[in-house]
């Protein structure tokens, strides 16, 4: 029974009512990028629904020198890792070029480690000229969310879709501008917390994640089509 003070059950119920509107995705053979670790759940059942592709797309934040909580940009994951700088930052702290270039080597070195742990030896997708479906449990403040989908872009999708469970009304208009098309089933001011509008908002582990990944692998192989060259 659907209670008021929760939209969603877990994270695979919100996949599940996700899916429900992305279905119409299914024809363009997507692929689904989640964010881990929260955004696995959600992306599975939106993939199984679809036949779709399923991979991770890690976010890494590089920190201003001497103040790492700051970000001045961030490495976005892939078949071509991209760097997204923040550019007013930039101008005003001017941080030299060889630290930024270290600094996204450092990071990418971290991506591969987690990807090699969730994924094995599997290569990201290949998303060029591809429909591409950006994936999360939810968005508070959509930083992380931006830098995704810039990265995304950045490879060239046909059409990039980000599609969540929740977030706040201010910030899906925000990040509007860097997709094509924002499909989100709830939207809520004041917004708090993502864990607050589900009934259980358990920890995903490392365990679900792989196993999720690993069950998700034969998703899309009988529809995928090659990305354009």
């Amino acid at each position: 029974m659907f209670d008021r003070d929760y939209p969603f059950e877990d994270r695979r119920d919100a996949g599940q009512k996700l899916a429900s509107r992305l279905s119409r995705f299914a024809t363009e053979h997507p692929v689904i990028l989640a964010l881990p670790r929260g955004g696995v759940p959600v992306a599975f059942e939106v993939a199984k629904v679809l036949d779709a592709a399923l991979d991770l797309l890690f976010v890494r934040k590089i920190g201003a020198p001497g103040y790492e909580e700051l970000g001045i940009g961030a490495v976005v994951d892939g078949a071509s890792p991209q760097l997204v700088l923040n550019e007013e930052i930039i101008r005003n702290l001017a941080p030299s070029p060889d630290y930024i270039r270290k600094e996204m080597r450092r990071q990418l070195v971290e991506i591969e480690r987690r990807r090699k742990v969730y994924c094995g030896d599997r290569p990201p997708a290949a998303i060029r000229g591809r429909t591409v479906i950006v994936v999360d449990d939810g968005i508070a403040t959509g930083g992380t969310m931006k830098a995704a989908l810039r990265g995304a872009n950045k490879n060239d999708p046909a059409w990039l879709v980000l599609a969540v469970p929740v977030a706040p009304p201010s910030v899906v208009a925000d990040l509007g501008s860097e997709c094509d098309e924002v499909i989100c089933l709830e939207t809520y001011e004041p917004f708090g917390a993502v864990g607050t509008f589900y009934r259980d908002f358990t920890q995903t582990s490392d365990a679900e994640v792989i196993s999720l990944l690993t069950e998700a692998h034969g998703f899309g192989l009988r529809t995928a089509r090659p990305a354009s060259a």
